[in-house]
């Protein structure tokens, strides 16, 4: 699907702020509302993939709880676990 590229960052900031858990919404969700804006066609897709992990999962990596599944490592990530700190 083309989507246009405003309307996928809407989307995906308003899938990142709401995960299922306060916690989830505010470290996910203020990450996107603060770096969405910048980010490049590539992060935009690893950050999607990103949030089509169960919401426990991304929360865990995001305060690097758990170690993340190897095909979601990267700098979105990596840009994600620093703001969680």
């Amino acid at each position: 699907m083309d989507e246009p590229e405003d309307i996928r960052r809407k989307r995906l900031l308003y899938q990142a702020s709401r995960r299922g858990f306060k916690e989830a919404d505010l470290v996910i969700g203020g990450f996107a509302a603060r770096e969405i804006a910048s980010m490049s066609a590539r992060d935009l897709d690893e950050f999607e993939r990103l949030l089509a992990h169960p919401d426990q999962d991304l929360y865990a990596w995001a305060l690097g709880e758990a170690a993340p599944d190897p095909s979601v490592a990267g700098c979105v990530l990596d840009r994600l676990k620093a703001f969680a700190r």
